[in-house]
């Protein structure tokens, strides 16, 4: 993985060696003085640190009554460039320990080490251990440095007993410690700045599988895991000597400059290792969890139950009925893997190890009996996913599907996407088993699911891509001709409505009918309607809410409605309660909730409305996420939908107050905005440039002006008031924040309600707004 010839393995063991000769020469020091004195050794008395004067062997006897133990990272000879000393100071009740101890901690303090530190008897050991998981745990791996090592050997073999003794107790507290550091920190796998030694499949799950196996309880981690775990380690010494500093958390800023070191080819290379080893000891955890329970939680039924042919449930597990050989029986595998998941139930380590071994390679195109066991998986909702995560870690996946290749473990560095891709893959197909009974075909509604986003393996607009691939791997699996056709069709618009729900007018006629052209028929209608709902919901919240499904809702029914032969809708026309609004020429307001409608004599105050009330919105933390225009007898409305950025809505008379003052040329909204601005932390994460786009043929009665932009408070206003000044006026927009991402969308004519056709005018329109952006 690296271009040097030594690994960071080898310079830790070296380092740790270094350190047990410093540490060895300093103990020997502090105790040959004479009782009460210190000779001249103070907080200012420097010592030379590991590497220097005392790297040669130790020289002098062994200190008697007491003896120096390396626990934490040093004590598995793990330590890390920034890394702490952890040392726990064992005597047997000599009166001058303490003497000893400020002998001895002082010049590593001296030296610039981290140290935590502590003085203990062997019976006090053991008592703290009792009461403290992580003394506990420093102590069962506790390595003996310098002095008596019988101290050592006791003072562990007190632990580890008091730890045997006690081990239901014990590693129901050490199961508790590892679900809350999951919990605070996330799973390591998906994360875009994972903590490396605390996110779930991280150091410390490693480190407490290798508590329970001292336990007697599980095995130890398996070679792949531990494979894994020096993955980690290395990940964390490159980071220590990137950053110079002992941190564990691998933060977008220092991700490439990681890779480097490590000597891959660039941070998408690493996060893909990083999500593959997590996985790796995600899996093997959960896996010593179930040996454990298995052997802690009493007896367990001995019966053997059939699920489905050649598959039996056994001891709460699935696995292969007595004299069943997988050499003969190539869906074997897909029939255990879809009874567990219909079970519950997770598939038995040895029998996925002997399906991995021996079954046959599947015949192409699929028996339908594969297809159907596939089929019935995935139709399990959520216990599909531990199933699915047991056969692609056995590699079974990449042999029944070799496109799953390219998606495997891929990383999706956006903040929407909570998931690796193949991850994301399996979790939309789990989401989507919710809403089978809501098509005419759940099995093409599942299979779609797992395979939607295919295409990000391959370069390229992943939805084209994707459609190729999921057409042949639909031919592979067995799926007829016409079932292959409408596969492909999903998969090449599994994004078309949710993009045209959020950032098309669904009033203009034209949006509708590209549509429903681009559909083609009620079955595929019904088929992206549950795909969009279920990507959304495994995508994460900053994908899919309320609001969104609502739009695509209402962009479904009126699709459908045209499928059936009905004419687009018209474009509404003003409500005679909204014209009602605005009255003696004046500008109207009303505030409800999340709606709000700004009115104005359309003459004066149509230009400016959007911006000057979204100004307004940005400055009383609020954000736009659709707005949409009409007028009507010399009325403007513009009717708002806003959320508050975080916490609750501002007073509604406030804010209507201010959308007044703002209309009647009373309040600065600018200068508002430019102090809140002033008031936050710039970003440190670098940012692709602003993006302006002219869309052509996406309205017949007005040009579609496409924006992608970092969000920021008052966006929408600085767009708006650029329209304003090219002369235009906003007909319609859809605003959609994408984690750190707005994508907004705007329908926009000049003052004659026309178009912008002329060349000249519609460049000077995407520079004015990039200018506004910048």
């Amino acid at each position: 993985m690296r271009g040097d010839a030594r690994s960071y393995a080898a310079v830790r063991r070296d380092r740790a060696a270094d350190i047990d000769r410093w540490l060895a020469d300093l103990l020997r020091s502090a105790c040959g003085t004479p009782h009460g004195s210190l000779e001249g050794v103070s907080r200012g008395a420097r010592r030379d640190p590991p590497r220097g004067a005392s790297r040669g062997a130790p020289g002098g006897g062994v200190p008697e009554g007491v003896a120096l133990v390396a626990v934490g990272s040093l004590g598995r000879g793990e330590l890390a460039p920034g890394s702490d000393l952890d040392l726990v100071l064992l005597h047997d009740g000599r009166r001058d320990v303490a003497r000893v101890a400020d002998r001895l901690w002082y010049p590593i303090w001296d030296a610039g080490a981290g140290l935590d530190h502590s003085v203990r008897t062997v019976e006090e050991a053991a008592a703290v251990a009792r009461d403290d998981l992580r003394a506990a745990l420093g102590l069962i791996q506790a390595r003996h440095v310098a002095g008596d090592p019988e101290l050592t050997r006791a003072a562990r073999g007190t632990v580890l007993a008091g730890w045997r003794a006690d081990a239901r107790r014990r590693l129901g507290e050490l199961r508790e410690a590892a679900e809350g550091r999951a919990g605070a920190c996330g799973e390591l796998a998906f994360l875009l700045e994972p903590d490396l030694r605390d996110a779930r499949g991280g150091l410390r799950d490693v480190q407490a599988m290798q508590a329970v196996a001292a336990a007697w309880v599980a095995p130890a981690p398996g070679p792949r895991c531990r494979e894994a775990y020096e993955l980690l380690l290395d990940v964390r010494h490159a980071l220590h000597l990137v950053t110079a500093r002992g941190t564990d958390r691998l933060v977008l800023q220092e991700q490439d400059a990681v890779a480097g070191a490590l000597g891959l080819l660039d941070a998408e290379a690493l996060m893909r290792r990083l999500a593959e080893a997590g996985r790796t000891v995600a899996h093997a955890f959960d896996a010593t969890w179930r040996a454990a329970d298995r052997l802690l939680g009493g007896p367990v039924p001995r019966g053997r139950r059939p699920l489905a042919d050649g598959v039996v449930e056994h001891g709460g597990e699935v696995t292969l009925a007595r004299g069943v050989n997988p050499r003969t029986d190539p869906v074997l595998v897909l029939r255990a893997a879809a009874a567990a998941a219909q079970a519950g139930l997770p598939l038995a380590p040895a029998a996925v190890t002997s399906l991995a071994a021996q079954s046959p390679p599947m015949p192409v195109p699929w028996p339908a009996a594969a297809c159907d066991a596939l089929v019935a998986l995935l139709g399990a909702g959520r216990a599909a996913v531990p199933v699915w995560e047991e056969l692609d870690q056995a590699g079974v996946l990449v042999r029944l599907l070799p496109d799953w290749e390219r998606v495997r473990h891929r990383p999706q560095r956006n903040p929407v996407h909570r998931y690796t891709v193949d991850r994301h893959l399996i979790e939309t197909a789990a989401a989507a088993a919710a809403h089978t009974r809501d098509v005419s075909r759940p099995d093409l509604l599942l299979i779609a699911a797992l395979l939607h986003d295919v295409g990000k393996g391959w370069p390229g607009d992943h939805s084209a891509t994707g459609a190729v691939v999921a057409r042949d791997i639909g031919t592979r699996v067995g799926l007829p001709p016409a079932d292959v056709a409408v596969l492909e069709r999903v998969v090449r618009h599994h994004l078309l409505l949710p993009e045209t729900a959020t950032r098309r007018d669904l009033d203009d006629p034209v949006t509708i009918s590209r549509v429903a052209e681009a559909v083609g028929s009620r079955e595929v209608l019904e088929l992206l309607a549950a795909l969009a709902v279920a990507d959304g919901a495994a995508t994460g919240p900053a994908a899919w809410n309320a609001w969104k499904a609502s739009l695509v809702a209402d962009l479904v029914r009126r699709t459908r409605s045209v499928l059936s032969g009905a004419q687009p809708p018209p474009a509404p026309t003003l409500s005679a309660d909204r014209a009602s609004l605005a009255r003696h020429g004046g500008c109207a307001v009303r505030v409800g909730g999340g709606a709000v409608t700004v009115v104005a004599p359309a003459v004066r105050h149509s230009a400016g409305l959007l911006w000057r009330a979204a100004g307004v919105f940005a400055a009383h933390r609020m954000v736009v996420r659709a707005a949409s225009a009409a007028s009507a007898g010399g009325t403007a409305v513009i009717e708002f939908s806003v959320v508050p950025e975080y916490g609750s809505p501002p007073d509604p008379a406030t804010l209507e107050a201010d959308l007044r003052l703002v209309l009647a040329g009373r309040l600065d909204i600018e200068e508002r905005l430019a102090r809140r601005a002033r008031s936050m932390r710039p970003s440190r994460v670098p940012v692709a440039p602003p993006r302006v786009t002219l869309l052509d043929d996406a309205s017949a009665t007005a040009t579609v002006i496409e924006v992608r932009a970092h969000d920021r408070p008052g966006l929408l206003w600085r767009i708006g008031r650029a329209f304003g000044d090219c002369g235009l006026d906003v007909r319609a927009a859809r605003v959609e924040t994408l984690g750190a991402e707005a994508v907004d969308v705007f329908y926009v004519v000049d003052r004659a309600g026309r178009p912008l056709t002329d060349a000249v005018q519609r460049a000077q329109v995407r520079d004015q707004v990039l200018a506004a952006l910048r």
